[in-house]
């Protein structure tokens, strides 16, 4: 059995990747946060420096990072637990507030909700919103400047001259939520968990115009920074009034308190009517009002001291656990499913619930015949929180984890997290590969839903993606619920993902470590499915250049390129991409137009620091429609230099080798030729 420390910090790696890169959390935030406290319980006791775990980070390939001027930092939390209440934890804070500021009188303090969603920095310049930057990791964070002003949540001008940093959160409304998921939903499509990771999702989608109309809204609250702006008012709530004069999006419910007995009643309050209000809130936030005390408290690594969160009790009621079963993924993975006896929570009936996987399980020490403490998470995903040992039954025994698949029974691997059935040809694995290849991320074959993906596995015994384009409209009208023209329809929609090329299809493969920004990378470094074959067959003869090669790739790290020529060489892959051939898929990259420009055509081109108007990606595809190259390093053959603010080394080398760098404007004329 692993260390559980070694463990612990495993579950939160893990967890941290799932909630902060890939907006699909697996546990409770109430779960996370208990899983936190053990760990850093024992790192204490043993004298372990901690990973540093929670907050996590949104930082996401493809994007440009830059620096914040001032690091968006978590919030000191108050919530109910055993030792001490919430209402306890705030009194303490706003008396350890009073103390280290000196204070004799009433400590003024505002009161307003915490959204739940995606935090961003917005950068105004002479009424110009030029930056839109994530969270981040909190030290750097993503370039979102295009998903922003797409999404409309926030004015592109305002009236106001000098330079505004602002601070606040972009949400999806639950009314836009509820219509997304409907759509999933009819699209035969995973749900979004909650609203935050769908608002999340949206703002990282590589095309900005997938942003326009999808409802993303915006509260601002804070200004991080200004120069040569006038009128700041130095009470916080005069700030949010000010920032409303401006057109800028605010939260009305601000209350004004001057101790903590009424700012804990003003919180406790919100916890009643969160359930009215048209977006979710997650607790409430407690700051000191007077700005100027601010800089006077500081901040320690995680969280600045002039503010706290007060966090709300999740909803949970009490079930009878009737058996655990276990699902299996497209990768392999078996995750333990609770089977409940039905109880109504959130607005529906749940009798399923997520246990995520056996470590959790085991640490919950969740046994069949429990009576177990269940919550949805982000009012959708139900899961299990705990367990009332004290109606236990005196035959209830621990969960043994598996050691065969349960669909093909094949002995299971497992690591220090999970357990997988390493059997390809697996049909539950065969089942959710080819629900993934059809989905949106992937090949988005439109009608073909996880209802006619299980039909066609049980009934026309499909087992690789290839058979899916030899169906005929006859194969299909004898399904359920599928007549001759919806039939068509499907048939018609499986000839034109035909051509949706390379990188669509290497996303489809649900290969390990491959996402749609490495297949895309992949399939326009290499042009042709064959072209990988080749590399990946001299990786395996033992050439050492395919992964010096892969290596060298902007992201790629020598785990990731092994793990990409290792799976590329495995025959059961290199099978599924020769019948997808003979069946008349396009195994080659997708072009995209270019419109040759004297000047840029075939010249190599370095992008580096943050340009005013310009995503890294929007200037990198200027270039490359243009019939120029990118590339992620200065050298003797690089041609030009883009350089915005911040460029650091890169721009440095270029001065040095005296090669020729340009401003966007700069790029934008030599665009013009």
């Amino acid at each position: 059995m692993p260390d559980e420390l070694i463990l612990l910090e495993q579950q939160l790696r893990h967890h941290d990747d799932r909630y902060y890169r890939q907006a699909d959390p697996e546990i409770t935030d109430a779960d996370y946060d208990a899983l936190r406290d053990r760990y850093l319980a024992l790192c204490a006791a043993r004298g372990h420096t901690p990973y540093r775990a929670g907050p996590g980070n949104d930082l996401t390939a493809g994007f440009v990072s830059v620096a914040h001027r001032v690091p968006m930092l978590s919030l000191e939390k108050a919530a109910d637990g055993e030792d001490q209440s919430a209402a306890g934890q705030l009194t303490a804070w706003v008396e350890r507030t009073r103390k280290a500021l000196g204070l004799d009188a009433p400590l003024l303090l505002l009161v307003e909700p915490k959204i739940d969603g995606m935090s961003v920095s917005l950068t105004w310049q002479d009424g110009q919103l030029v930056q839109a930057v994530s969270r981040g990791d909190g030290v750097k964070g993503d370039v979102i400047t295009a998903q922003v002003l797409a999404s409309g949540a926030v004015p592109a001008r305002i009236p106001v001259t000098g330079t505004l940093e602002v601070r606040g959160e972009l949400y999806l409304p639950q009314s836009a939520f509820a219509a997304l998921n409907d759509r999933l939903r009819a699209a035969g499509e995973k749900l979004l968990a909650n609203p935050r990771n769908a608002c999340a999702g949206m703002m990282k989608r590589k095309d900005a115009n997938e942003v326009k109309g999808c409802g993303v809204q915006a509260f601002l609250y804070h200004v991080a920074w200004a120069d040569g702006v006038a009128g700041l008012p130095n009470s916080q709530i005069e700030v949010v009034r000010w920032l409303k004069t401006l057109g800028l999006p605010v939260n009305p419910h601000l209350t004004a308190c001057t101790d903590a007995a009424s700012a804990s009643a003003v919180c406790a309050g919100f916890a009643q009517q969160r359930s009215s209000l048209a977006y979710d809130i997650d607790g409430m936030v407690v700051k000191v009002d007077d700005r100027r005390f601010h800089e006077r408290l500081g901040a320690t690594e995680h969280h600045p001291r002039w503010a706290i969160a007060w966090k709300f009790p999740p909803e949970r009621k009490p079930t009878l656990l009737r058996g655990i079963t276990v699902q299996v993924g497209k990768s392999g993975k078996l995750t333990p499913v609770a089977e409940l006896d039905p109880v109504l929570l959130s607005g529906s009936t749940v009798s399923r619930a997520s246990l995520h996987n056996f470590p959790e399980l085991a640490r919950k020490d969740v046994r069949v015949g429990d009576t177990v403490f269940v919550e949805k998470a982000g009012e959708i995903i139900p899961q299990v929180l705990g367990v009332d040992l004290a109606r236990r039954p005196a035959d209830a025994g621990p969960v043994v984890p598996p050691t065969v698949c349960p669909a093909c029974a094949s002995p299971v691997l497992a690591d220090a997290v999970f357990i997988y059935c390493p059997n390809p040809a697996c049909p539950a694995q065969v089942r959710e590969r080819l629900r993934h290849f059809a989905g949106r991320s992937a090949v988005d074959i439109e009608g073909l839903g996880e209802a006619v993906i299980d039909q066609l596995c049980t009934v026309r015994n499909l087992t690789s993606p290839a058979q899916l384009f030899s169906l005929t409209a006859e194969d299909i009208a004898g399904l359920d619920r599928k007549g001759a023209k919806s039939a068509a329809n499907l048939v018609a929609a499986l000839q034109a993902a035909k051509s949706r090329g390379l990188a669509k299809i290497l996303t489809g493969l649900a290969l390990t470590q491959v996402g749609e920004k490495l297949a895309e990378d992949l399939a326009g470094r290499f042009g042709s499915a064959q072209a990988l074959l080749d590399l990946a067959a001299r990786h395996a003869a033992g050439d050492p250049e395919p992964l010096a090669i892969l290596d060298a790739m902007d992201g790629v790290a020598d785990t990731t390129a092994r793990a990409v020529l290792d799976q590329l060489a495995n025959p059961a892959v290199r099978q599924v991409l020769a019948d997808l051939a003979a069946a008349g898929v396009d195994l080659t990259a997708k072009l995209k137009e270019v419109r040759s420009v004297a000047g840029v055509a075939g010249k190599k081109f370095v992008l580096t620091g943050t340009l005013p108007t310009l995503t890294r990606p929007e200037a990198e595809a200027l270039i490359v429609a243009a019939g120029g190259t990118c590339v992620g390093s200065v050298s003797a053959k690089t041609n030009y230099v883009v350089a915005g603010e911040d460029a650091g080394s890169k721009l440095t080398k270029a001065q040095t080798l005296g090669i020729t760098v340009l401003d966007e404007a700069g790029l934008r004329a030599l665009m013009e030729g």
